[in-house]
């Protein structure tokens, strides 16, 4: 059963990377943590998110990976640039938007809602290990730390 009492087609463990269906809605709007990794492959990586109001991703580039933010639920801003300091590119953004950001972009996605913002986000190729839970943000800032 998930946290709705309803029967759960897909818990919140990587599959990766056995074949496996996901009822992604669900799954992002039930995660708790702020990232858990459901499937790490050699080349994709599917992770669901939960950024607390006022809280944000944190400003980072990826060099070597595109990537997609699909918001589920809850509103806020995706900020975007070749660098910190030039983030020229800045959209609101509300359940049902996608945000699609080129490897070797700086970016970052800030809640400015009165809500959790719940996202899931594809990672190409994968970024994070598999089996990657954060509670919240200061285990991601820790990990990224050790990096």
């Amino acid at each position: 059963m998930d946290i709705f009492g309803k029967k759960n087609r897909y818990n919140l463990k990587d599959q990766g990377p056995k074949p496996c269906v996901v009822n992604i809605e669900q799954t992002t709007l039930q995660n708790p943590n702020y990232r858990t990794a459901l499937w790490t492959g050699g080349y994709l990586q599917l992770t669901v998110m939960s950024i607390p109001v006022g809280g944000d991703i944190g400003l980072e580039v990826h060099p070597d990976t595109d990537q997609f933010i699909r918001v589920e639920s809850g509103s806020g801003k995706a900020v975007m640039g070749a660098s910190q300091e030039n983030l020229t590119y800045q959209q609101f953004v509300v359940d049902g938007d996608a945000v699609l950001v080129p490897a070797g972009t700086w970016h970052n996605v800030i809640n400015y809602g009165r809500s959790p913002l719940k996202i899931y986000t594809i990672y190409a190729p994968p970024h994070h290990p598999h089996g990657t839970v954060e509670k919240v943000k200061t285990d991601a800032d820790e990990t990224d730390k050790d990096k």
